[in-house]
């Protein structure tokens, strides 16, 4: 029997520990048979988590980093709770049945370090959405839908404030905002109102907090980072996307000081939609309900990074990340996460 969303959301709770203590314990036995060098002054290429991973690292005074990435995530068929449901079942209640939602966010971000023990960011992205449906035009016939929609998202502040700084272990708290740039009026070219999933933004200020921890030593690098993020209040629309919580665990090993390998595993949790927005036709499609949002959800990432070790590359980071879900549930009818594939390039100096 699956387990219910609060269940999982337990038990990812207290998995997260178990999984860094193992690596950490892993790690120490590696320790133990490899001969230390003074490498901490150094730049590897597993110096940062996977370039999924958001708020990862801190500076030392006064650098600054400058990054871009871009992610490519697919969706495809249709969920009730944890199980398919074909577009035929869907179109026995709804207008439309949602078969792929591709979305493409780049993102531009800086860091900046006004002292060893805090850390500044600034992200903002743009976002480009487009879904394909199909709808019932009666007697048995079916016609192609496209619809979508692009603009600038929501705007991220954030600040790292050091707990732990040492040679071989790290752990910092993210105390973040989110400032709703984003547009939640999106509209196609008849004028009516797009899907939830369609809108570029909350449209609500939102708290992210979270802690992060970090480990290396000569080859290996292990962390884990919880997050959240916590709506404020309502938007202009009149609804509240649902809160979210996000548990991450990863380990890389480093082949060499330019390339390391990576894996990581990743637990969302995402609450219903509280509220409504009046303008959106609820029969139009599931994801024009506001009770089709929200579940829990298990990725698996592997990654790689490329570092510049020659003195003018010096500074110069690509991160390549992929990533699969392998177990979902979902609250109500919803598309079905396939797929996700992030390209990232940082510059610190």
């Amino acid at each position: 029997m699956p387990l219910s969303n609060p269940q999982r959301f337990n038990l990812i709770t207290a998995i997260s520990p178990i999984i860094i203590t193992l690596l950490l314990c892993f790690t120490q036995m590696a320790n133990a048979s490899t001969d230390h060098a003074t490498h901490h002054a150094n730049h590897h290429a597993n110096q940062h988590a996977p370039i999924g991973v958001m708020g990862d690292h801190m500076h030392k005074r006064g650098e600054w980093m400058f990054s871009y990435r871009r992610m490519t995530m697919t969706m495809e068929d249709n969920l009730q709770r944890d199980q398919a449901i074909s577009a035929n079942d869907i179109l026995q209640e709804y207008n439309m049945a949602p078969l792929k939602m591709n979305t493409t966010m780049d993102m531009l971000g800086a860091m900046y370090a006004p002292s060893d023990k805090l850390t500044l960011m600034l992200m903002v992205n743009y976002l480009e959405k487009e879904m394909d449906s199909t709808m019932d035009m009666g007697m048995g016939m079916l016609m192609p839908m496209n619809t979508k929609s692009s603009g600038w998202g929501d705007t991220k502040i954030s600040a790292l404030l050091s707990l732990h700084n040492g040679n071989s272990h790290g752990l910092h708290v993210n105390l973040g905002a989110s400032i709703p740039t984003g547009s939640t009026t999106k509209s196609n070219n008849m004028g009516k109102r797009l899907a939830y999933p369609m809108q570029l933004g909350s449209g609500t200020y939102d708290l992210e907090p979270g802690i992060t921890y970090n480990g290396k030593n000569d080859f290996l690098k292990w962390g884990g980072q919880i997050k959240g993020v916590f709506h404020l209040s309502d938007n202009d629309e009149g609804y509240t996307l649902g809160d979210q919580v996000t548990a991450s665990s990863w380990a890389s090993y480093r082949v060499n000081p330019w390339l390391a390998t990576a894996i990581r595993l990743t637990y969302t949790y995402t609450k219903n939609i509280d509220g409504t927005d009046g303008s959106i036709d609820a029969n139009m499609s599931p994801p024009a309900r506001r009770n089709n949002y929200g579940g829990d959800r298990f990725d698996v990432s592997i990654g790689i990074t490329l570092l510049g070790t020659k003195p003018e590359h010096r500074g110069h980071q690509i991160g390549i990340e992929y990533t699969t879900t392998i177990d979902q549930e979902a609250n109500g009818i919803q598309m079905e996460m396939q797929d996700m594939l992030n390209i990232g390039y940082q510059y610190a100096l």
